[in-house]
């Protein structure tokens, strides 16, 4: 029997797709089958499972995957919420704790950077007022975090850094007349003047208690806090460390009272100078993380502030946050196109670049789709809006953004498990090293082990270690925004750099997508030819007849009225033009009219060799020569998957064409293993393949063919020309359709963690280094505290200098 006391919880979970009784009955025998289900029960007619387990050994979210291997769904909800009080990297521990625990929350997590709570949970058990109420339990705060308090969010953080700025100044010119004294104490500084009135106890005590009691209450009430809560954290180890200083220099400054003199061992200084210097600590934490969060400022910067709308035949200038779906809006030369929508009048070329990173104006007119945030260049026109809020794309960019700068990367597991028992350990290890300097080192000098204990509580502060994470997750995915890869979560980010193989989808990933004409074979004059063409095609509504005909008006080539026009599918077409007999299509359809064409199939087959579609023209029933037609290879893609090479990684091409097509598009792009004539399911059956051999493997494609593939792989990485299928399928969005976008997320995936593993070695290094120092005396409590303030700047320092990354 398990040595483990059983944790008796019960949970209720709203299921969907079950369909009849046996539906019911598999998805309880399911559950009752896992260890640590005490009992499940499944009610058909409500749509619910009921379910005892133990919480000792499982959660909520094992129960609910249990619940989607088996087939079948379960309502969930997610929410935001906005936290108040934390201070260091176990109250954003505490906190995630608190929740997870709760019946009905299926995963929780705490980002002490961003200062905010991500979380899934069941809202037929559990509601966001519940959690609030845990989290103001806990000694916290919390509100759920909407578009409307995000700017008072942002105000509170400046307010945040005024008010520490003010409390810092004050603990300064409080503290400086104490460290004077201080520095008057040591031989080697014998020579400076200290002015005897700040040698005397009574003005010590006088310049030290508001530091202690009026700057240093924050720490005590996020101790008792924490205390109270059964735990420990930062305020903890700076509480103690300071009283114990303050206390002791009291109880000194009280037996001087009768005696002539100062005494020698006063500690006043060194609790008003450790307050002072985690206040200024605290401080450029706060201002640092503000510019963590750049890239969402930046983004949201790009939006519009007003639209001009027509409502009731009067044009009316509003403010963004009213313009509401179906309204009609004038945008000016000039003007930022305000949300999402159709053109309706006009046209105009729009700078689309802040989204698309195409930096070539494209032309617009009525019917064609308008991004929110982009740039009229020169036309007027009369838009219907179509999306607003946050339902417009550069909304939904923010949000990608935002989400993956509040997730947890595996990587961050490790510091929250080393925060959580670090704050008991070295309370622990404090005492140890009082009761070694009092008893053994030093026996009975009570000042000297009290100092000692100090330096060890005060070096051993683990804010570093809560910050190394989630300061370069923001930094790094940040910067990757502001370069068009959107990574949807932290994990994905870690992810990304191990990618060993990269599958890229053909059509719309390394070529264009769209067909366009290419070669033009004719015994006749060009002109001519192209004429007849033209004119026939004109009328069929097959893409490749369209791609035909946009070409051949390219090279500004008048088209003629058709008389008669035949569409033979599976053949081609047939038309007369200016009593001409035009046919254009395959052999077949050539050779059921009985026109030679033998002299002609070298040349065809060698267009198709090419990847290209040849159709074969005849004009008045005789052969006149051939137009093909190609889906083109982006002017990128063969730069970039040398660049992907160069990198170490195999790519592969994976496409639904036959074999012969395939094989051209992949020597023009530089790939050498293709894999052709795959079924859209078949796509995700190659991952599996590749996935089963020990490969990381990264997909790449744009269309909803590719949803599943891009789902299955380690990591899917969606072009953003693409399908919102499968961008909603993949874990990373190329916002830009550039190849060159995979190289640069796996490079800044490398740049990110790279970052995050020195963050982590340094906050470590810290704490490793600096707790044997201070034990065995070699490190003053002010110097510790100092340390312990450089230690948390120099990590988000560090984190920061990915947002200058160049790709």
């Amino acid at each position: 029997m398990s040595g483990k006391m059983q944790e008796m919880h019960e949970s209720q979970f709203q299921v969907t797709g079950m369909t009849c009784a046996a539906c019911a009955t598999r998805i309880e025998k399911g559950l009752n089958k896992m260890d640590g289900v005490l009992e499940a029960n499944v009610n058909l007619a409500l749509e619910k499972a009921t379910v005892k387990f133990d919480g000792a050994t499982m959660g909520p979210a094992d129960i609910q995957n249990k619940i989607k291997a088996l087939g079948y769904d379960v309502i969930t909800e997610k929410t935001e919420l906005a936290l108040t009080g934390m201070t260091c990297a176990a109250c954003a521990t505490r906190i995630e704790k608190g929740l997870n625990k709760m019946d009905g929350v299926l995963q929780a997590t705490v980002n002490l950077a961003l200062e905010k709570a991500s979380i899934e949970y069941n809202p037929a058990v559990v509601s966001t007022k519940d959690m609030i109420q845990k989290i103001e339990k806990l000694g916290y705060g919390a509100t759920v975090k909407t578009e409307d308090n995000e700017k008072e969010t942002v105000d509170q953080r400046m307010k945040e850094i005024e008010t520490q700025q003010g409390k810092f100044i004050f603990s300064a010119i409080l503290s400086i007349p104490l460290l004077w004294a201080m520095a008057g104490h040591f031989s080697f500084t014998s020579f400076l003047y200290v002015p005897d009135a700040f040698m005397n106890p009574w003005v010590q005590m006088a310049l030290a208690t508001p530091v202690q009691f009026y700057i240093g209450k924050q720490f005590y009430v996020g101790a008792y806090k924490a205390l109270r809560n059964k735990s420990a954290n930062m305020d903890v180890l700076v509480a103690l460390g300071t009283s114990a200083a303050y206390f002791y220099s009291v109880y000194l400054a009280i037996g001087t009272i009768g005696n002539h003199g100062h005494p020698v061992g006063l500690y006043f200084e060194t609790s008003a100078v450790l307050i002072t210097l985690i206040i200024l600590g605290k401080l450029f934490e706060a201002k640092a993380k503000g510019r963590s969060s750049e890239a969402i400022k930046k983004l949201m910067g790009l939006q519009a502030k007003t639209a001009l709308v027509i409502r009731e035949d009067q044009e009316l200038e509003i403010l963004l946050e009213e313009v509401v779906a179906g309204d009609v809006i004038l945008v000016k030369p000039g003007e930022k196109i305000p949300v999402d929508g159709e053109i309706l009048e006009g046209q105009s070329a729009l700078d689309e670049s802040m989204i698309t990173g195409e930096s070539v104006p494209i032309d617009k007119t009525v019917g064609d789709a308008v991004i929110g945030a982009t740039i009229n260049k020169n036309g007027f026109i009369k838009m219907k809006a179509t999306k607003v809020g946050k339902d417009t794309a550069l909304a939904q960019i923010i949000k990608v953004v935002e989400d993956a700068q509040g997730s947890k990367a595996p990587i961050q597991r490790l510091a929250d498990t080393i925060s959580g028992v670090f704050v008991p350990i070295v309370v622990g290890i404090a005492v140890i090293t009082f009761l070694i300097w009092y008893f053994v080192v030093a026996p009975g000098d009570f000042a000297e082990a009290l100092e000692k204990l100090i330096a060890v509580l005060v070096i051993a502060c683990p804010c570093a270690l809560g910050l190394a994470t989630p300061t370069s997750i923001m930094a790094g995915s940040g910067r990757a925004a502001e370069y068009g890869i959107l990574f949807k979560g932290g994990e994905h980010l870690e992810m990304t750099h191990r990618i060993k193989t990269v599958i890229l989808d053909k059509t719309g990933t390394i070529t264009n997508g769209d067909p366009v004409l290419t070669d033009v074979i004719t015994e006749m004059g060009e002109t001519e030819f192209l004429t007849f063409v033209g004119s026939a095609e004109k009328q069929s509504e097959h893409p490749l007849a369209q791609a035909i005909v946009n070409g051949i008006k390219e090279k500004q080539i008048d088209l003629k009225e058709v008389k008669d026009f035949e569409a033979i599918p599976g053949y081609g077409i047939k038309a007369i033009v200016d009593d001409t007999e035009i046919l254009i299509g395959t052999r077949r359809l050539l050779k059921k009219f009985s026109i030679e064409i033998d002299h002609a199939l070298e040349k065809m087959i060698a267009l198709e060799k090419q990847g290209k579609t040849a159709m074969l023209t005849a004009i008045n029933g005789e052969y006149a020569g051939i137009v093909a037609v190609a889906d083109t290879i982006k002017e990128t893609s063969a730069t970039a998957i040398s660049r992907l090479k160069d990198m170490g990684l195999d790519v592969i091409m994976i496409t639904g064409d036959n074999e012969q097509t395939a094989k051209a598009i992949a020597s023009q792009a530089g790939i050498d293993h293709v894999i052709a004539e795959v079924l859209p399911e078949g796509k995700a059956e190659e991952v599996k393949k590749l996935q089963q051999q020990g490969k990381k493997v990264a997909m790449v494609g744009d269309g909803i063919n590719d949803a599943p593939a891009l789902a299955i792989a380690d990591i899917g990485m969606a072009i953003g020309t693409g399908t919102d299928v499968a961008m909603e399928a993949a874990d990373i969005t190329l916002i830009r359709g550039d190849l060159n976008s995979i190289a640069d997320a796996i490079f800044m995936s490398k740049k990110t963690i790279r970052n995050i593993r020195q963050n982590l070695f340094w906050a470590l290094a810290y704490n490793a280094l600096g707790i044997p120092i201070a034990a065995f005396g070699f490190l003053a409590p002010w110097l510790a505290g100092a340390a312990m303030a450089f230690s948390s700047v120099s990590v988000v320092l560090n984190a920061l200098r990915l947002q200058r990354v160049k790709l």
